[in-house]
């Protein structure tokens, strides 16, 4: 069977993805504003490392169910993958809501990471299939775009259901709609692509790397710069996630207004990709990459300095626009550089680092966060970024 590829030609398949990416963000949103919160009020946790455990089993489970679903979505089918992945994702909104304990809360994070990993990496791989070589970088502005508005939205609305009814349960509420939701389409709307990917096979000029696991880790100066860039990415992101909602709280913010700020960014950084994504199918991407992670560099280490909620915002619209800029040029750049037999191995690979990021990063904020205070912490992360942006300069 003729596999057509295009935008325009799979428009069908390719929006009902981009919704589906929709839930798979909102599931993160349910946690972004609230559980550091949900830490302190109800188990009465205080400590920066022990709140931001959640972070680091999340990324950590997602990370290795990254590099599985791309090596096993040759094997056992995109589609499938991403059916497993809701099944793996439902029971989250109900332990949230009924956790007991911080064990409970650790646990759900564990079966999201999962649910993260397969849904996310099949709908990212499955997009790419779709529209062939043209429109990579738009594609994957869409599907990130969609994810993380939601992230955005989901994290703006559970802080204001929290402010309204109580940090639990109705706020979770969300996320078993998204996961019964997301679990139905797939499995009777969602097609396999792996008719695209036999057919761009035949045609591709590509060659085939001879360990994609080295090569895509670092040993390919293109693909080794791009996955080094994606774990610091995440590794920053991991540290907005767990300590922004504590700094901003320590400078005097209430529920309402930390809600507002933490949700710009990941909204800036959604729709952003709208515009970044077709950007990196038409400028040179490692300079896309490098201007990225700078300005996001320049300003956490602004944010340290910061004190009014005006600037506040600012940053992170300004960090928004910088992780825009890396996030869809990621992915496209991974797959301009790989065959397409191995493409989903090298992006899993390159989203298994890229996720092990979240991880590194909750864990070194949060040591440090506890041993030298929360601002110390922020500048290290911003140096760190800063770092990577001129490996992406000099080696790419």
């Amino acid at each position: 069977m003729e596999a057509k590829f295009g935008l325009k030609e799979n428009w069908k398949q390719f929006t009902l993805l981009v919704i589906i990416n929709g839930f798979v963000g909102g599931m993160i949103g349910l946690e972004r504003t609230i559980l550091p919160q949900i830490a302190e009020a109800d188990f009465g946790i205080a400590a920066k490392t022990a709140i931001l455990s959640f972070i680091v089993v999340f990324g950590l489970s997602k990370a290795i169910t990254n590099y599985y679903t791309g090596a096993f979505a040759n094997k056992i089918g995109r589609k499938n993958l991403l059916v497993i992945g809701w099944i793996i994702g439902l029971p989250v909104p109900f332990i949230l809501i009924y956790a007991t304990n911080w064990n409970w809360i650790i646990a759900a994070n564990v079966l999201l990471g999962i649910n993260q990993g397969l849904t996310w990496s099949s709908t990212v791989v499955m997009k790419i299939d779709l529209v062939g070589e043209k429109n990579r970088g738009f594609a994957m502005g869409l599907n990130e775009s969609a994810g993380y508005l939601a992230v955005g939205i989901v994290a703006f609305l559970t802080g204001w259901i929290a402010l309204e009814y109580g940090l639990r349960p109705y706020p979770f509420y969300l996320g078993i709609g998204f996961a019964v939701i997301g679990l139905l389409a797939s499995f009777f709307l969602v097609k396999d692509t792996i008719h695209h990917v036999n057919s761009e096979t035949q045609v591709s000029q590509v060659k085939k790397l001879k360990n994609v696991f080295l090569e895509t880790t670092w040993a390919n100066p293109k693909l080794g710069s791009i996955t080094q860039a994606g774990l610091v990415n995440n590794l920053n992101d991991g540290m907005m996630w767990g300590l922004f909602p504590i700094l901003l709280t320590s400078k005097g913010f209430g529920l309402a207004e930390v809600g507002k700020v933490v949700a710009i960014y990941p909204i800036v950084w959604g729709l952003g990709q709208l515009i970044t994504g077709k950007l990196a199918d038409v400028l040179a991407k490692k300079s896309m990459l490098f201007w990225g992670m700078l300005i996001q560099g320049l300003t956490i280490v602004a944010m340290a300095f910061t004190t009014s909620f005006i600037q506040f915002s600012i940053l992170s619209v300004l960090l928004g626009i910088g992780t825009a800029v890396v996030y869809p040029t990621f992915l496209a750049a991974i797959a301009d550089y790989t065959h397409p037999e191995q493409r989903a191995n090298s992006i899993g690979v390159f989203r298994l680092w890229r996720d092990l990021g979240y991880a590194i990063g909750a864990i070194l904020t949060g040591l440090i966060a506890d041993a030298f205070g929360v601002d110390n912490s922020i500048i290290l992360i911003g140096i760190i970024t800063i770092i990577s942006s001129l490996v992406i300069k000099v080696r790419m």
